[in-house]
This record gives structure tokens, C-alpha cells and sequence, in this order.
């Protein structure tokens, strides 16, 4: 019986957390499964950000790829890479390369839409550490996918629900 109450206590928590924005449609960023299974849902307005990051296979230090919810978009806005290390870069033309003062740099203004508002990851292992991160009423918020779904084909996507 105690495990029906946990249960049902865990849902109306979600329902008090989360319900008024599931009612009235919605704005989220997902993550959900090859089999559409959704295993990650983050309320994420309009103008809200937030970054995927993870640790550089070789190097071991870490990279973001930050994004906004821009005009129902998602759109890769910025992108931070402490070195020029393989497979990182800036690609003349696309967004503007600015030093971060601790020997790294910032790849600003890349403002990219991001086609049909989702891509797919292959989640690395714990090591990697894929992770979301987002800052929400001052406190900044962190989910590892690794933790997730290490090893698994993901798709990241900001979802426009309307109910």
C-alpha cells in the first residue's frame, strides 16, 4: 500500500509541477529514445537557453554547444571550446571566434536554426558525459544523458506541444 501512495504522491507532485504547462500546451525540450520513448522533458520558453556539453574524447576537457528557443526555433547560438583540438574549430563565416581569457574561445553569434528542430546524438559513455545544462530562476540545472542513456541513439528536440 505504501507503494501506491508513493506512487500517486509522485504524480501529483508531477501534475503540480508540470500540468499547468502540459493544459496549456507547451514549450519543452525533449529527449526521447530510437523508439521514441521519451526519457528527458525540460519546460524551455521562448528566449530560454541552454547548452549540451560533454568531455572531449582525446583531450578530456570541456565543450558546449549552446542553443536558444528563438521564434519557435531552437537555434545553435554560441559554441565554447577551450583549445583546437581534433574536431573543434571555427569555420570562417559562421559566427564570430572570441577569446574566453583563460586560453579557450567562444564561437559567438553562430545563430543557426537547427532543421526541423531536433538532431540526433550518439550518447557517450560516462566518461563523455553528455549533459544538459540550463539556468532556470537563478539556479543552474544540470541533467547528464550520460547517465541516461550512455551508448544510445538520442534525438534532442524543442517540441511545441498544443493541447
Amino acid at each position: 500500500m505504501a507503494s501506491g501512495r508513493t506512487t500517486l504522491s509522485a504524480l501529483m507532485l508531477w501534475a503540480l509541477w508540470f500540468g499547468p504547462a502540459v493544459a496549456a500546451g507547451g514549450q519543452w525540450l525533449e529527449v526521447r529514445s530510437v523508439e521514441d520513448e521519451l526519457l528527458l522533458r525540460v519546460p524551455m520558453p521562448e528566449g530560454d537557453r541552454w547548452c549540451l556539453g560533454w568531455n572531449h574524447s582525446v583531450r578530456h576537457f570541456p565543450v558546449l554547444d549552446c542553443y536558444r528557443h528563438h521564434q519557435g526555433r531552437m537555434e545553435l547560438e554560441r559554441s565554447h571550446q577551450p583549445d583546437f583540438a581534433a574536431g573543434l574549430g571555427h569555420s570562417q563565416g559562421r559566427g564570430e571566434q572570441v577569446s574566453d581569457g583563460k586560453g579557450g574561445y567562444w564561437i559567438e553569434n553562430i545563430h543557426e536554426p537547427v532543421p526541423g528542430n531536433r538532431y540526433v546524438l550518439r550518447v557517450g559513455s560516462p566518461e563523455v558525459d553528455h549533459r544538459l545544462v540550463w539556468q532556470r530562476d537563478g539556479e543552474t540545472n544540470r541533467i547528464s544523458l550520460s547517465d541516461i542513456a550512455a551508448g544510445q541513439r538520442v534525438t534532442i528536440q524543442l517540441n511545441m506541444l498544443d493541447n
